[in-house]
C-alpha cells in the first residue's frame, strides 16, 4: 500500500460524509419515505481476524434502545463512492442493548465499504439507516436447520445458529474459511465445504444433490439461504417449488451481487 494511502482514504471519506450530509440520492429518498431510522455509529476498536476479514467494534448511537434486537439483524451503512453516497448492508455481531455496542465484520474485497473498513480507526464514525431488517421465528420450531452461506453472510449465519442453540444444523459453506470466526458446534452442526466454481453453479449442484434425502427424515425443517443474489434466487426457488418446502419455512436473501 502506498505510504500515504491511509490518509488519502480518510480524507476521501471525510469529503464523502460532507456529500452525504447534503443528500443520499434516490435510495435515501425512498428510505426516508419508508420512515427508516438514521443513526451514527462510532468505531471504538478494530481486529484483523484474517488478512481478508476484519471486525470493527462500535457504539450504536442509540440504535438498540430504539429498535430492539432480533436474530440476523442488519443495518445499511452509508459510504462515499466517487463523491456519491452508497449503501451496503451488514449484520450486527454481539449486539448489547444495555451497553449500546455491537461489532461488524467485513469480508474484505475491492469496493468502497471494504476501503472504509480497512482504514477505520477508533473515533471514526459512519452513518447508518435501519429499514427492511426482520426475522420471523418458524412455528413450530425447527427440528433441523439447513443453511447455505459464504464469508459475506457468516455473521448472519452465526446469529441464526445462536437463535436455535439446541437445534442441529447442516451448513453448506461456499469459499475459503481459514481462520474465519465460525460459531458452529461439531456436536450439533455439520459444515460441508464447497468451492466457489462456476459463479455459484457448483454450490447449487451440491445442495440439489444433498438436500432432498436430508429433508425426508426432517418433520419440521427450516431452510436459510444467504449467498450471492443469483445463487440465492436459484436455490430458494428450488427449495420452494421443486422440494415443496412451505414458504414460511424458507428464508432466502441475497447478500451480494457477483
Amino acid at each position: 500500500m502506498p505510504k500515504h494511502s491511509g490518509r488519502v482514504v480518510a480524507e476521501s471519506y471525510a469529503k464523502g460524509e460532507e456529500a452525504m450530509g447534503q443528500g443520499r440520492g434516490w435510495e435515501g429518498a425512498v428510505l426516508k419515505l419508508l420512515r427508516a431510522k438514521d443513526f451514527r455509529f462510532t468505531v471504538t476498536g478494530t481486529e484483523d481476524v484474517t488478512p481478508h476479514y476484519r471486525r470493527l467494534h462500535l457504539t450504536d448511537g442509540g440504535l438498540l434502545a430504539a429498535t430492539g434486537v432480533h436474530p440476523t439483524m442488519w443495518v445499511r451503512l452509508w459510504f462515499a463512492d466517487g463523491g456519491r453516497p452508497h449503501q451496503r448492508a451488514y449484520t450486527l455481531v454481539d449486539p448489547d442493548p444495555a451497553a449500546g455496542t455491537f461489532s461488524l465484520e467485513f469480508a474484505l474485497h475491492d469496493g468502497c465499504a471494504s476501503d472504509w473498513a480497512r482504514a477505520a480507526k477508533p473515533g471514526d464514525t459512519v452513518e447508518a439507516t435501519v429499514q427492511g431488517t426482520g426475522f420471523q421465528h418458524p412455528r413450530p420450531a425447527p427440528s433441523h436447520v439447513f443453511a447455505v452461506a459464504d464469508p459475506a453472510s457468516l455473521p448472519a449465519l452465526n446469529s441464526l445458529l445462536d437463535a436455535f442453540p439446541a437445534v442441529p444444523a447442516t451448513v453448506w459453506f461456499e469459499g475459503g474459511d481459514d481462520g474465519l470466526p465460525f460459531r458452529t458446534d461439531p456436536a450439533r452442526h455439520e459444515v460441508r465445504r464447497v468451492l466457489r466454481l462456476g459463479s455459484g453453479a457448483h454450490l447449487v449442484e451440491q445442495v440439489r444433490a444433498d438436500l432432498p434425502a436430508l429433508l425426508e427424515d426432517t418433520p419440521d425443517p427450516y431452510v436459510w439461504i444467504a449467498c450471492d443474489t443469483v445463487t440465492t434466487r436459484a436455490l430458494g426457488s428450488y427449495v420452494r417449488k421443486e422440494l415443496g418446502v412451505p414458504k414460511q419455512r424458507v428464508n432466502a436473501l441475497g447478500y451480494w451481487r457477483a
